[in-house]
């Protein structure tokens, strides 16, 4: 008998990315937060950028967040990201675990899978996610999950069109406002520095109203973000809400065609609580919307390795005295923003059980921020 032949292994089959579209808005009457657009596409125009810097400045101090449009980012190429997103998480199990977040080392690349158990409330976390570091060598061996990988051109030049077209154009509006040269926030978190600047895939998976309920019914809180900036494409599932400066809570509606961005608590260090870090949550979508997973397209901007969490010089901040000597003291010694940002990540996530925190503060190197974090 002839022996059988050797069967030659076929070839990787790719993941399958379908196009996705978003769903229809709400039709609910819900209380939206009034929040300011700052529309990028003045931003090259003569004195678009100081006109712009005065627009942003109250949403900065007051409430930290708004609504950046005119920014120039082709929305095909939003929805293709949104697109991976939802291929990613419709992989099986054992793919999605194949790079998990390293959260015992305060590291946020990777998979976040939901298996943490909200107290007592025999609910479990309803959020999953995937972090992609920025295109850098630093980051370069690090592994990738196949939807990234096999898609790695495309998603590496959306992430750093995100930050040269949004974030960076964002942090010299910020640097004008604190009478600092144009480009020191944006050269404090440049891009091909070394940082954990991350572009996310997250879903919101669907829970029933019950579900909701007793996950609500143990903390609302809410919580402010680690880093220096984030960064929410639209969505149209409606669940963000913000804690208002007269301590309301608001739903955030999306904006066609918009980033909902917001300051986040590395700003407030670097500015002695002059930009504000606003507490948001996320809470149960409308009725009309509950059945809908909430898939969410995001960018998380980060200080790094080279930027030490120290209050920047600024004239402004000296004029309202806000400064102090300590705080111009070049040889007092500070972390850096990958430190903080990991111990914090660290302290929040490495836990399978979400515990209660509020009315209690996190301190890290003498830097000090409220828990509201569910």
């Amino acid at each position: 008998m002839a022996p059988s032949a050797v069967q030659e292994p076929g070839p990787i089959q790719a993941v399958p990315v379908k196009p996705w579209a978003r769903p229809a808005p709400t039709k609910e009457n819900l209380d939206w937060a009034p929040l300011p657009e700052i529309d990028l596409s003045k931003f090259d125009q003569p004195g678009g950028k100081e006109s712009l810097a005065r627009d942003l400045y109250d949403a900065l101090t007051r409430v930290g967040f708004w609504v950046v449009v005119g920014h120039g980012i082709d929305d095909e190429r939003v929805l293709r990201q949104f697109s991976f997103g939802n291929a990613f998480f419709k992989q099986p199990l054992e793919e999605k675990r194949t790079f998990p977040c390293n959260f015992a080392e305060g590291e946020y690349f990777g998979y976040r899978e939901n298996e943490r158990w909200i107290g007592d409330t025999g609910v479990k976390d309803n959020v999953e996610m995937l972090n992609i570091p920025k295109d850098i060598p630093d980051w370069a061996d690090l592994p990738r999950h196949k939807v990234v990988e096999e898609n790695y051109t495309e998603i590496a030049s959306f992430h750093r069109e995100l930050f040269d077209k949004v974030a960076r154009k964002l942090f010299v509006l910020m640097s004008i406002i604190l009478e600092l040269p144009e480009t020191f926030l944006a050269d404090a978190h440049d891009y091909d520095k070394r940082s954990d600047d991350h572009l996310r895939y997250m879903i919101y998976n669907v829970r029933t109203q019950d579900e909701w309920d007793r996950a609500q019914g143990y903390t609302k809180g809410g919580h402010t973000d680690f880093g220096s900036l984030t960064l929410l494409f639209s969505q149209q599932v409606a669940g963000l809400q913000i804690r208002t400066p007269e301590g309301a809570w608001k739903w955030v509606k999306p904006v066609e065609g918009g980033i909902t961005c917001n300051a986040a608590d590395t700003l407030t260090f670097l500015t002695k609580g002059f930009i504000k870090s606003t507490i948001h949550r996320v809470v149960t979508p409308p009725k009309d919307q509950i059945d809908i997973p909430r898939l969410g397209l995001l960018y998380f901007v980060r200080p790094g390795d080279s930027t030490v969490m120290k209050p920047v010089p600024s004239p402004l901040l000296d004029r309202l005295g806000l400064l102090t000597d300590e705080d111009k003291d070049p040889n007092i010694p500070a972390p850096t923003g990958t430190e903080y940002v990991r111990a914090r990540v660290k302290d929040v996530h490495h836990k399978k059980v979400i515990d209660r925190r509020e009315n209690t503060q996190f301190e890290f190197k003498g830097l000090k921020v409220d828990n509201y974090y569910a």
